[in-house]
């Protein structure tokens, strides 16, 4: 049997159950939770993987779930979907818009918006796992269906591994995750080698000395110092890094004071580093220390900063030869639809857990907009303006047929690795 009968005979079964999936994402992007607050997903999840008779583990990190299917002698893989959303207030218009609320971490209330797609990686992970379950002939060996929870504040994988992920399920011989981003629904883009980036967040504070508005002279203006400082970290990227070297510094936070007369004793910087390779990474958070401490210096700061670092994302790097196969699998199923992407500057944490089982793992890019929207804003030359992006407000995956391509992508993934001797080629 050939990868393409394979393919044929598990997603013969997608007509029958598209409209069952589109209802579960409905639901769960109208009930979106946030990291580590998933606990509705959760249960649902569980339920139907135990439907389709997986073998379920709940509550793995907290919140996470997952389901083994054992077929018989052959490969394991690993088939990873994240459940979180974010404190985002909803602005897509839908009629499933999501209305929730929640008490984040901080303890404040905030609205909540599946605002990242992680309600379609779940349902597109429960249609393949349906599937693979009702097409048992069609492949042999294990497939495990991994749902994490918390992968936006980044401690998801790593709680799911303390709490001995590597010991409770088989070990796969390859894993695989995908994401929606923002470009046409239908396509699929892989890339070998560093894909996403690696993530750092600092929290940088500097101290000046405060004083009435009216009398500066008697300050160190620590706001004045801030800014100096967002400045001067543009020239990391712009004049230290060769133009070809894909970097991100963001100053996504600055606070200080709390009045307009008066001038604050310090001031907070939350900084966002984004590179794709560990020499980069470090040349660049050794020039952001490098600026902060002189202009602290340079405007005669009473202590020295504080730099606390914050969560780190590690870097997505793709497996050469899984990559390979999986690209191959994609071209076989989805023609000119399936292609090589760029790399993105977003992060992930999903590498930690292949990483943690010493497994080659790939991850791939699945597009979400109207084809025919995402058209005409390229031929207009606004996308960047016109379409929404992962965490805007007014982000949310067309339906169809991005629900359907999530699906095939998942399971032709899976089948080139999964099967009988003699099958793999496509």
């Amino acid at each position: 049997m050939t990868l393409k009968d394979s393919a044929d005979a598990v997603l013969a079964g997608l007509g029958g159950i598209r409209s069952d999936l589109e209802d579960v994402y409905k639901d769960l992007h109208a009930h979106p939770e946030l990291g580590h607050q998933e606990h509705r997903t959760a249960t649902r999840v569980a339920e139907r993987l135990r439907n389709c008779g997986y073998r379920v583990q709940e509550g793995i990190g907290g919140t996470g779930v997952v389901g083994v299917l054992a077929n018989g002698e052959g490969p394991a893989v690993l088939l990873r979907a994240e459940m979180d959303a974010l404190p985002v207030l909803e602005e897509t218009g839908l009629p499933y818009a999501s209305t929730a609320e929640a008490t984040d971490a901080s303890g404040r209330r905030v609205p909540v918006a599946h605002a990242c797609g992680h309600d379609m990686h779940v349902t597109c992970l429960l249609g393949a796992a349906r599937l693979m379950a009702a097409a048992t002939a069609a492949w042999k060996g294990t497939l495990v269906a991994l749902f994490q929870p918390a992968e936006e504040p980044g401690d998801g994988a790593d709680r799911m591994l303390t709490d001995g992920l590597t010991d409770r399920v088989p070990h796969p011989d390859v894993a695989f995750a995908q994401h929606v981003l923002p470009y046409p629904a239908g396509q699929v883009g892989t890339r070998a080698g560093s894909f996403l980036s690696a993530a750092d967040n600092l929290k940088i504070t500097v101290h000046g000395r405060g004083a009435h508005g009216s009398a500066p002279q008697a300050a160190i203006d620590p706001v004045v110092l801030a800014s100096m400082i967002v400045v001067r970290l543009q020239t990391i990227v712009s004049r230290e890094l060769a133009a070809a070297q894909p970097v991100v510094v963001t100053v996504g936070s600055v606070q200080a004071g709390t009045s307009g007369n008066v001038i604050p004793e310090s001031a907070e910087l939350l900084v966002n580093v984004r590179t794709y390779d560990d020499e980069t990474r470090r040349t660049v958070l050794a020039a952001v220390r490098r600026i902060v401490n002189a202009e602290c210096d340079a405007s005669g700061a009473t202590r020295e900063p504080q730099i606390e670092e914050g969560t780190r994302f590690p870097l997505t790097v793709n497996d050469d030869v899984v990559t390979r196969d999986v690209s191959a699998a994609f071209t076989a199923m989805f023609g000119e639809r399936a292609a090589t992407i760029e790399v993105q500057s977003a992060s992930e944490d999903f590498s930690r857990i292949p990483d943690a089982f010493g497994t080659p793992y790939t991850y791939w890019a699945l597009g979400c907009i109207d084809p025919d929207v995402y058209q005409a804003s390229r031929e207009r030359g606004t996308v960047a303006q016109e379409i929404p992006v992962n965490h805007s407000p007014r982000f949310a995956p067309v339906l169809q047929p991005t629900l359907d391509t999530g699906v095939q992508a998942l399971v032709t993934a899976a089948l080139a690795h999964l099967g009988k001797p003699g099958r793999m080629s496509p």
